[in-house]
């Protein structure tokens, strides 16, 4: 059996909420951000985490790389558990793993050239590496992300969204990680930018044998790079499998509920699917359901979704729920589509 390169176990997030009206000696509410979520990536693979906003994606992957505080534990290559190192034993593995951030421009220093940028991860994990090898290298990985090697004495200010996204893609590759954590990188960037990107990003996993965890609203991009598929909803994994088998076949309400918004190219298709709406609002994360976080909303919810579900393994994936299985309308709709 291959040992994955990176495992997670029952990862919990935390954080106090403390608020004006609060006395200073009473206990402040507690929001658990990431609620027990597990899961094995294997080297060379792509995990894709989805789920609507605040269900904890980003939490999760920053409680991966211990920028965040969390409990449970994080094996690298079924070894290390990464949240039991200090910062100068986990600072050997910061090289294996780099994140490339949401915001393309807000994650660039506008103090520091292009050639600063990208070299930044070099000087503080390659050390020994002399100046020209180093700007070298800079160049070197300049053009890999498509970016021209006269350009390296620029300003982030001077490029354009994609292009800062490609800056940052640069920075985190040029120490040659195993492990890329992609935390929504295309979000920011206009649809056709947003393909070079995908396509960047595709091309390096294949030329390099990176893994990746990459972390997507568009439901289409997750389902064309990633190889295995996870769905969080309030901080729990509702869904976790092989990307096409859960698209095709989802077997958790909350999945199902999810692909049924996911717009059909074909106008008439789009015209006449059924649309799965979960009922009432999201519940506030302070103040969750019992059970099953979904039961609230869910249209199969019953007395037993009171009581926390099991996670099972149905039809090859994990599933969290007390009465997984298909729905007629999502399996119509991915038929046509």
């Amino acid at each position: 059996m291959t040992t994955p390169l990176i495992e997670a176990r029952d990862i919990r997030v935390t954080f106090d909420i403390r608020r004006a009206s609060d006395l200073p000696w009473t206990e402040p509410p507690k929001l658990r951000a990431v609620n027990g979520v597990s899961f094995k990536l294997e080297q060379g693979k792509t995990l894709g985490i989805v789920g609507e906003s605040g269900c904890g994606k980003s939490t999760l992957a920053r409680a991966l790389i211990r920028m965040l505080p969390a409990e449970g534990e994080v094996l690298w290559e079924g070894k290390t558990d990464l949240l039991t190192l200090s910062p100068r034993q986990m600072l050997k593995y910061r090289s294996d793993i780099q994140m490339i951030f949401q915001d393309p421009l807000a994650s660039l220093d506008p103090r520091m050239t292009v050639g600063e940028i990208i070299a930044e991860p070099l000087r503080t994990h390659r050390p020994k590496m002399g100046r020209a090898a180093r700007k070298e290298k800079v160049r070197e990985m300049m053009e890999k992300v498509g970016l021209l090697p006269n350009q390296i004495n620029r300003y982030p200010h001077e490029f354009s969204g994609g292009q800062c996204q490609r800056i940052g893609i640069a920075r985190a590759l040029v120490v040659e990680p195993k492990l890329l954590i992609c935390d929504e990188p295309v979000s920011a960037l206009d649809v056709s930018i947003q393909a070079q990107v995908i396509a960047l990003l595709e091309d390096l996993r294949r030329d390099l044998g990176l893994t990746i965890i990459f972390i997507a609203h568009d439901l289409s991009v997750v389902r064309h790079v990633c190889d295995e598929v996870m769905v969080l909803y309030l901080g729990q994994m509702m869904e976790a499998g092989a990307t096409e088998k859960l698209f095709t076949e989802p077997q958790h309400p909350y999945t199902q509920a999810l692909l049924s918004a996911v717009p059909i190219p074909d106008p008439e298709v789009e015209r006449n699917k059924t649309l799965i709406a979960l009922e009432g609002d999201l519940p506030s994360p302070l103040n969750p359901p019992s059970g099953c976080p979904l039961r609230t909303r869910c249209p199969r919810a019953s007395e037993i979704c009171a009581s926390k579900p099991p996670t099972e393994e149905v039809a090859g994936r994990q599933v969290f729920c007390h009465h997984p299985g298909p729905a007629a309308e999502v399996q119509a709709v991915l038929a046509e589509s």
